[in-house]
């Protein structure tokens, strides 16, 4: 399975937003600059994740972003099926799959391996949080605890506080 774009950079700019938590609005530019992102696409996958109710949004000369829940109560996931949509491998493993609809279905010898690597993924992607992933770099970079910041949580913080 391969990761689009559209999921791959609006993670990344859901953990910025994750980092930024406690701080409060982050304007796009900032996220789109730190993330050597297209500001133009950011602006576009944010849209989606605000619909969705992931992200809140302020508009105006002192606006910006914030995640509208606590970092560790959006999981992957989430983001991902926003963007992307179902997860599945292949089409008859879609949570709203319609059985009899493939001519195969009775004799398919190979459906039972794609619904299991559905399952993997989803339960990857929905065990982890945000959160989690800033406690992930955090651990994997050694980041002495003085220098953490956001998200109320003093474990984790992400390189740009190093800049």
């Amino acid at each position: 399975m391969k990761v689009s774009t559209r999921a791959h950079y609006g993670l990344r700019a859901m953990t910025e937003l994750a980092a930024a938590y406690e701080q409060g609005l982050m304007p796009l530019s900032e996220i789109a600059r730190s993330e050597q992102l297209p500001l133009a696409y950011l602006e576009q996958l944010i849209a989606e994740l605000r619909r969705a109710g992931l992200v809140e949004g302020i508009r105006g000369v002192h606006g910006g972003y914030r995640l509208a829940r606590h970092p560790d109560k959006i999981t992957v996931g989430d983001i991902y099926r926003v963007l992307e949509g179902p997860i599945a491998p292949v089409d008859c493993t879609t949570e709203d799959y319609l059985p009899g609809s493939c001519v195969v279905e009775e004799s398919c010898l190979s459906r039972s391996i794609w619904e299991r690597v559905r399952a993997s993924i989803e339960s990857v992607l929905d065990s982890t949080s945000l959160q989690d992933l800033r406690h992930e770099y955090a651990a994997a970079h050694v980041i002495p605890l003085e220098t953490l910041r956001g998200a109320g949580d003093e474990h984790c913080v992400t390189e740009r506080a190093h800049r």
